[in-house]
């Protein structure tokens, strides 16, 4: 990927998280992050990945970005001083849910490792 897609990924992460922040209203509870941006080499398209906390809100906040999309295009295209300005797709980040369950399995392992050790000392 050229730097130039790279400058320019992490300039629409910066710009749209700020107008999500500012326009969007998600369920109460719900936090949703931005989690990467990949832009076609030939900037016509930007596949927003996004990651929602707590994860029973994922579907609706998704839909809710989906149903504003007309909205936060116009936004996007206001903000960016660029021709030609990426169409926006979002998408659920699936990489963030696999990383947080392969952390949740490695510190259940972690306790049991040391509770075993703690019962072993015990038991001398």
């Amino acid at each position: 990927m050229s730097n130039r897609i790279l400058r320019l990924n992490r300039l629409f992460e910066e710009e749209l998280g700020k107008i999500i922040l500012r326009e969007i209203e998600f369920p109460f509870g719900a936090v949703v992050t931005i989690t990467r941006i990949e832009t076609s080499s030939d900037l016509t398209s930007a596949k927003v990945f996004i990651a929602t906390f707590p994860e029973k809100f994922a579907k609706d906040s998704l839909e809710i970005l989906n149903g504003q999309i007309y909205f936060l295009q116009q936004q996007f295209n206001r903000k960016l001083n660029m021709r030609p300005v990426p169409k926006l797709f979002f998408r659920q980040d699936k990489e963030t849910i696999k990383a947080g369950k392969v952390e949740e399995i490695l510190e259940k392992v972690k306790s049991d490792f040391i509770e075993k050790k703690d019962k072993n000392l015990d038991s001398r």
